[in-house]
């Protein structure tokens, strides 16, 4: 066995010689990289420094992706509108699915021409696969796109909280190129946000997500329109495992969910819904029709959704399914759960805004302190007032009640391992204050 000075490899290298020295950084001309991007498939491009202040909340995050880059290449691939405003989900998700391969194809091909001329480059996927171990308690996705498209001059967030592109509309799906080179030109943010505030994602969306106000109920949409992702999947082994029998499984399943089911695991995750982006009419390139003739667009584009017969998921108790049952009487309703159950304190604390039933917290005005103990030592103020939650570390002000806590005990409490007089009992979890409290808290969190 050679030794390494010795490798043929290493022989040939050190005679065309070796320089420890790092060389500079490349800077890169705007226009060759947007022709680039516009060749291999992109239909916009934009330029985003990685000191960008919009990039603070995930800076770390993509440095320790790629501790060379210094510019992050958000571009857009646009989708067929009238696939996917489609009420058949075969249809609309089979162009979701499709315009998803078209992204991917774009980043690799980019980012191959890039490394063939010397300049590092990493396209994450799109979409799949994802960083699944983490789930669910961290974030599954590699990069957040939607941000860095809006810093990227790409768009803006409409209140259904999907990115609106000027042009396209928000018929569009992102990707992002991380480079290890300055450009010469820097995208900034539009002047002025594409969405109309028309409310048509209101008047579509099944399970009531988008509020009127701009409020966003993530589990109503979590549960319902992702019902075959992580979380619903994870649900749906949960409940098989526990049937016991085929008999018991097909009173709780139709013939119809299981094949579903299938699907979703071999062709690809299928959304539920996606109405929202469906019925929106904002873009240049999409908002004639629905300028000319308002009311034929509501009667071709939002009714057929509207009217559809479906089955609706929803936690137990939660706002989506009172939501349904007054809106959509029409349509079947079926408590699941949703499979985003809390394993970890920081779990826990994390996804207490994103879970919260603003329509279960009416009347409660409240102040809590939580104090977790253990592995995971955590303070927490959480007020919920109006009908609103807000959230921020540590203790500030005066509590209303006051929850210490275990933290693994907690975990267990919430996912029901361990009684509630137990847990008292013990002294694994005490309360300061009205218990009245605690209970009406519970109320609000579909946990």
């Amino acid at each position: 066995m050679p030794t390494l000075n010795e490798h043929p490899t290493v022989r040939k290298m050190t005679a065309q010689g070796l320089s420890r020295e790092q060389e500079p950084p490349v800077s890169l001309e705007a226009g060759f990289l947007r022709e680039l991007f516009l060749e291999a498939g992109a239909d916009d491009v934009g330029f985003v420094s990685i000191d960008r202040p919009e990039l603070d909340d995930q800076r770390d995050d993509l440095l320790r992706l790629f501790p060379a880059v210094r510019t992050i290449i958000p571009y857009v691939v646009k989708m067929n509108k009238e696939l996917t405003r489609a009420p058949f989900r075969s249809i609309a998700n089979h162009e979701f699915h499709s315009t998803g391969d078209e992204v991917d194809d774009v980043g690799r091909h980019a980012a191959e021409r890039l490394n063939k001329q010397g300049i590092r480059a990493l396209n994450p996927p799109v979409a799949f696969p994802m960083e699944a171990n983490r789930f669910p308690d961290e974030k599954t996705w590699v990069i957040s796109y939607k941000p860095i498209a809006v810093a990227g001059g790409l768009g803006h967030m409409g209140i259904h909280r999907n990115v609106i592109h000027p042009r396209f509309g928000n018929f569009i799906l992102l990707g992002a190129v991380l480079v290890a080179a300055e450009v010469s030109e820097q995208q900034q943010p539009l002047d002025y946000n594409p969405c109309l505030e028309c409310k048509l994602c209101v008047a579509a969306c099944p399970v009531g997500a988008i509020g009127a106000d701009g409020w966003f109920d993530f589990n109503a949409c979590f549960t319902h329109n992702y019902r075959e992702f992580l979380g619903g999947f994870s649900s749906w082994v949960d409940a098989l495992t526990d049937s016991g029998s085929a008999a018991a499984y097909q009173q709780q399943f139709s013939k119809g969910e299981t094949v579903s089911m299938w699907q979703s695991l071999a062709f690809g995750p299928n959304y539920k819904a996606a109405y929202c982006m469906a019925v929106c009419p904002a873009g240049e390139d999409v908002i004639s029709p629905y300028l000319a003739d308002k009311s034929g667009f509501l009667r071709e584009v939002v009714k057929p959704l509207q009217e559809k017969e479906e089955t609706i998921y929803v936690t137990k108790g939660s706002d989506a399914e009172a939501y349904v049952q007054k809106r959509f009487p029409h349509k079947t309703v079926k408590q699941v759960t949703n499979g985003a159950g809390v394993t970890t304190i920081c779990g826990f604390t994390d996804n207490l805004v994103h879970f919260f039933q603003r329509g279960q917290s009416e009347g409660l005005n409240a102040v809590y302190h939580f104090i977790f103990t253990g592995n995971t030592p955590i303070d927490i103020t959480v007020t919920i007032r109006d009908k609103c939650i807000e959230k921020v570390d540590g203790l500030q002000g005066q509590a209303d009640l006051t929850i210490r806590a275990d933290g693994e005990a907690w975990v267990r409490f919430l996912n029901r391992k361990m009684t509630g007089v137990f847990a008292f009992v013990t002294g694994k979890i005490r309360v300061q204050g009205d218990p009245r409290l605690l209970i009406a808290f519970g109320n609000c969190f579909p946990f």
